[in-house]
């Protein structure tokens, strides 16, 4: 009880940083379950000691603030309430916190608490960070993204239109605009499309036959990307007849003397499905150019697709739905088999469904939170097929809900992303992305306000379980625009050139995960410093054992 006094006290005081507000009320008091009663006491007298730390940063003694803390014991007074007997300051690597302490000065201080936290947390061995090499592509271990070994955060945007803008050289500037825009508002993941099947300024134009020049346009976005810092989503057909969809591979099909009544054949039908197939990875000789998707040999970068780390993940295909079959066992099948292909051919990079996030028979008691839609896909049975490295959900209460109130729909968005976030950590132990959500300036009684709110609320949910290492991996509003782009407006754009208070809320996010990234990379640091002296010890240790001996012959 002494305990939960102490840290109800110290949580309460404004001087304490809201990083370490959540992480320890969350280890202590919410999650105490995996801490033994010594970690407990430690964990108090971390409070303690950061107190006191922030006390030292007040009175402007930044570079020997911890030496002070642990010389005059400023700690004291406070631990005392909890009967607690702190850690070696051996154990803290005191060392290595003061350094840190000469060099980022006031600067850095506001993050400093929670690294000298975190570090404590890892040598008692309640956080363990993975190091990966550092080639640049995004992993998924566990919940978490993870780029160079560091926890990763997709704070983005939707942009179906990239490709068919670059395809006209005379327009490639406004690519070039929307990510530069993006970067200045420290976005890091864009999900755009790379397929447009048939009709007018197609990428294919038939099965297995290309247009070199909306291949240029992808080239050039990819290439784009990579210099502004900007992960791609690349999504690799359409549910929908814009841009050709499944229902052009089946009136391919169909043209070629196969019988098929349903667009739902896609799914099913090997021709069609082959098609597919053909899309994904076959060698098409076009204009003195090996031309196809996840081979492509890109003509700004010189890098195949498969090799090139500015592609964050594929996506099987744009909000997959099979409503002829609504027991889900259609779109089971074929994104177990599409899955399996793909990563047969491509390792490198992530995989996810493209699902909007709708429950299925696999879990009846979900389907309740349905907005009344029936179309075939099961959240938890699609994206546990073995390959599907994320899980995805969409959010537009205003469509799906469109005769609601606007108090109405925020609940249900509430409820939605809080579920499906649960279900991504309990179940899934995989990372979700809300691949897209927004609210549109078209509905009844629209106001920026509202729409604000629903964008605060997706972010406060990503935030609130990416700052526990829960989940929530990012999140990508729909859609992005640039100036002079009036045909391409459906209601939800947002042009980031335009002041709005929406792009505040927007940018306000970015930062709030990039300080989250920040320290866990400072952690990956720690960890090496760690391995670093223990290396150097046991080198230590064999050189004294070895001194005076006689080597060799």
């Amino acid at each position: 009880m002494a305990n939960e006094v102490l840290i109800k006290r110290l949580l309460g005081s404004s001087l304490l940083l809201i990083e370490i507000e959540w992480l320890l009320y969350r280890l202590l008091l919410e999650d105490d379950r995996g801490l033994s009663s010594t970690d407990m006491d430690h964990g108090c007298w971390v409070i303690a000691m950061l107190y006191a730390m922030k006390m030292a940063v007040i009175y402007g003694d930044y570079d020997k603030c911890v030496c002070n803390v642990w010389k005059k014991r400023w700690w004291t007074k406070l631990l005392s309430a909890s009967n607690s007997n702190p850690p070696s300051p051996l154990g803290l690597r005191f060392l290595l916190i003061e350094s840190v302490c000469v060099r980022e000065r006031e600067r850095e201080m506001r993050h400093l608490t929670l690294v000298l936290l975190l570090a404590i947390l890892i040598h008692q061995g309640c956080l363990h960070f993975h190091v990966e090499a550092g080639d640049g592509f995004i992993r998924a271990r566990g919940v978490q993204f993870l780029l160079n070994g560091s926890p990763y955060y997709a704070n983005g945007f939707n942009a179906y239109w990239l490709m068919y803008t670059a395809s006209d050289p005379s327009q490639r500037s406004k690519v070039s605009a929307a990510f530069r825009e993006a970067a200045s508002h420290d976005l890091t993941v864009a999900r755009t499309w790379a397929f447009s099947d048939g009709g007018y300024s197609p990428l294919q134009y038939s099965p297995g036959s290309y247009n070199e020049q909306m291949f240029k346009g992808l080239d050039f976005v990819i290439a784009e990307a990579r210099r502004y810092g900007i992960k791609l989503i690349l999504s690799l057909a359409n549910n929908y007849d814009s841009f050709g969809g499944k229902k052009q591979y089946v009136n391919w099909a169909r043209s070629r003397g196969q019988y098929l009544t349903s667009d739902d054949d896609f799914f099913r039908h090997p021709v069609v499905k082959g098609y597919y197939k053909n899309h994904i990875k076959a060698r098409v000789f076009s204009l003195c150019l090996y031309s196809t998707v996840l081979y492509r040999y890109n003509s700004f970068t010189g890098i195949h697709y498969k090799d090139d780390p500015a592609i964050m993940a594929w996506e099987l295909m744009n909000e997959p739905r099979c409503t002829s079959d609504p027991s889900g066992r259609t779109i089971q099948a074929w994104i177990a088999e599409m899955a399996s292909f793909v990563k047969s051919i491509d390792r490198n990079h992530l995989l996810e469904a493209g699902l909007e996030g709708f429950y299925g028979p696999s879990t009846p008691r979900r389907n309740r939170l349905d907005p009344g839609l029936k179309i075939g896909t099961d959240f938890i049975a699609n994206n546990r097929v073995p390959g599907i490295d994320f899980a995805t959900a969409h959010a537009y209460p205003d469509q799906w809900l469109s005769s609601s109130s606007d108090q109405s729909q925020l609940s249900f968005l509430n409820n939605w992303l809080d579920t499906h976030i649960q279900d991504a950590q309990n179940i899934l132990r995989k990372p979700i992305l809300i691949a897209e959500f927004g609210k549109s300036w078209k509905d009844p009684g629209f106001s920026t306000y509202q729409r604000d709110l629903v964008f605060n609320t997706v972010y406060y949910k990503i935030y609130s379980s990416a700052r526990r290492g829960g989940a929530a991996a990012g999140g990508l509003f729909w859609q992005l625009l640039t100036e002079g782009m009036g045909n391409f407006r459906d209601g939800y754009e947002i042009v980031l050139g335009q002041p709005s208070s929406t792009a505040n809320v927007i940018a306000q996010q970015a930062h709030k995960l990039h300080q989250i990234r920040k320290i866990f990379q400072r952690m990956r640091n720690v960890e090496r410093w760690k391995r670093a002296r223990a290396a150097r010890a046991r080198r230590g240790r064999w050189q004294g054992g070895n001194k005076g001996k006689r080597i060799g012959n």
